[in-house]
């Protein structure tokens, strides 16, 4: 990277310190929202939506939860004007929902924009007035001085009045001073106040002035700093409802927007999954769910993910990346050993917590408050994972509640699996693993029937298929418990001799009929390694027997 030196800072700091913003800790409450999907989004597509497709994306909108949305630049395109005037003709526009409509500071497409809102109830209106501010933009593009810049935002405002009080429609005003982030603080802060002059906002009838990160140029403190300097010096403050419309292009849009509102914004507009020109708009789910994470309401609804990603997925052709906070499919997956077992333990602890906080190690979320499931999308099964994560496939979806000493056994055999196929592991091959390798194994011997009696201990009577020897017996075996009788009766007649190391049972479900599971592991004599057999019958005791012969067969 030799052309470093060709780059600087393009971005200024106020003239005096602002930086009050930093003694609050969070975001405490929502701010207004205004989705600018079907505008800054919609521009950024490779397709843009056609009527049909921006509608279905509108009344999704609405249904999460917007009260704002820009839907379109009206004087841009005939399909943006159209859309307008259908959401007005068709009476789609809820009484609680106001649609915001963008144009420049030029007379033929602010009087473009008017036509397109005309008969829209003046409440339910936001005309979005803006003009580039920037050294840039002023020295390169337009090539005019600051008073020159200036005069094209007043006289834009002057005309978004004079049009409104001709047509005795008083909607509401927003303003942009583009690419406010390479504009002097005190200058952006000179056109603001010149347009709020001849505005007048009021209590009753509010004006809006957004402040984009057009390009995303600073460090977020940067940002916050200028965002509080406006706040504080701005004129009819009470009146003014601040506004961000924070850009990606470091990838700190997000940072921005929250920086942004404890520095004193009250407004965010931005997109569903970061969509937009470039690297794209802040992503407001990630804002939203930030603020959720904090005990806050976000006000808007996103506990239907998946169908927020299907739609926008379809309509706009975009893809939704697996590690997009809070909605890639891979956010809440689990694959390293150490923290799937940490995850595995904390959702133990929960469920007998009074509290019910959610607190799980290495989730910040509960996947279900966004619509998603444990089984697959929490914890995965590949190479690097560990037997907590095993143990929890196999205990949430199977019911197979195994002993913490055969969780590490059955975890080297999936992961094995897993190592030699290179790949991830679905939940029914974890299952078929633990099935094939551990469960009711019948060869070389086996189990046909065991009947005991109380006699001196326990004496039992083991029926046994022994393919050796082709041959169904029966052999005869005695001990201070069941599965000491069973083991005395195969050390007798087969060529093992072996301890009982560990051995456990539960019901698989409840009601006429469940099943009974045991888990027996065993250490043959001279050997340090445990082996485990698990047995599923009807009966515990005939469970326990073929857990015991499962554990046999694999020593034998």
């Amino acid at each position: 990277m030799k052309n470093f030196n060709h780059y600087k800072r393009g971005y200024y700091m106020p003239p005096v310190q602002s930086t009050n913003w930093v003694n609050k800790e969070y975001v405490d409450k929502a701010p207004i929202w205004c989705s600018v999907d079907l505008r800054d989004g919609n521009q950024a597509l490779v397709t843009p939506m056609n009527l049909d497709e921006k509608l279905e994306f509108y009344k999704e909108l609405i249904r999460i939860g917007f009260k704002e949305i820009e839907i379109g630049f009206p004087a841009a395109s005939e399909t943006e004007y159209e859309f307008c005037r259908r959401l007005i003709e068709d009476n789609l526009i809820p009484d609680d929902v106001t649609i915001q409509v963008l144009t420049q500071a030029r007379e033929h497409i602010i009087k473009k924009t008017f036509e397109a809102v005309r008969g829209a109830n003046p409440k339910n209106v936001i005309v979005h007035l803006y003009n580039s501010t920037s050294y840039a933009q002023r020295t390169q593009v337009f090539k005019k001085s600051k008073e020159e810049i200036k005069k094209i935002a007043i006289e834009g405002a002057e005309l978004l009045k004079k049009l409104a009080d001709e047509d005795g429609a008083e909607y509401r005003f927003e303003y942009s001073p583009e690419s406010f982030t390479g504009t002097e603080p005190e200058y952006a802060l000179e056109v603001c106040n010149a347009v709020l002059d001849v505005w007048q906002p009021t209590a009753d009838r509010k004006v809006i002035i957004n402040l984009p990160a057009t390009v995303e140029m600073s460090l977020p403190h940067v940002y916050a700093s200028q965002i509080e300097y406006m706040s504080t010096n701005m004129k009819y403050r009470e009146n003014v409802v601040l506004s961000l419309h924070p850009h990606n292009d470091r990838g700190c849009g997000v940072a921005d927007a929250e920086l942004g509102l404890l520095a004193g914004a009250d407004r965010i507009e931005g997109t569903l999954f970061g969509n937009g020109e470039r690297t794209g708009n802040v992503d407001v789910i990630t804002v939203a769910m930030n603020m959720f994470t904090h005990g806050v309401d976000p006000c808007l609804d996103f506990s239907d993910i998946p169908r927020i990603q299907e739609i926008y997925e379809r309509l706009t052709d975009m893809e939704v990346g697996p590690r997009q906070p809070y909605c890639g499919k891979l956010v809440f997956a689990a694959f390293s050993g150490s923290h799937q077992d940490a995850i595995a333990k904390g959702m133990k602890f929960r469920e007998n917590d009074p509290e019910q906080m959610w607190t799980v190690p290495y989730l910040p979320l509960n996947p279900e408050d966004v619509g998603r499931t444990y089984d697959g999308d929490v914890i995965r099964i590949n190479s690097q994972s560990g037997k907590g994560g095993i143990g929890f496939i196999l205990e949430t979806k199977y019911g197979y509640d195994l002993p913490k000493k055969m969780k590490e056994d059955v975890g080297y055999a999936v992961k094995d699996v897993s190592d030699k196929n290179h790949k991830e592991l679905q939940p029914d091959e974890v299952y078929d693993v633990f099935m094939s390798n551990y469960v009711n194994i019948e060869e070389p011997i086996r189990f046909i029937e065991c009947h005991f009696q109380q006699k001196d201990g326990i004496q039992c009577e083991l029926t046994i298929y022994a393919a050796n020897k082709n041959a169904e017996k029966v052999y005869h075996g005695q001990g201070n418990g069941r599965l000491d009788a069973v083991r005395n009766a195969i050390m007798k007649h087969f060529d093992v001799s072996f301890d009982i190391d560990d051995y456990e049972e539960h019901a698989l479900s409840v009601g006429s009929n469940s099943k009974a599971c045991a888990y027996v592991g065993i250490k043959v004599d001279g050997a340090e390694k445990t082996i485990w057999g698990a047995g599923i019958k009807d009966d515990i005791i005939d469970a326990s027997v073929y857990a015991l012969i499962s554990a046999v067969n694999k020593a034998l």
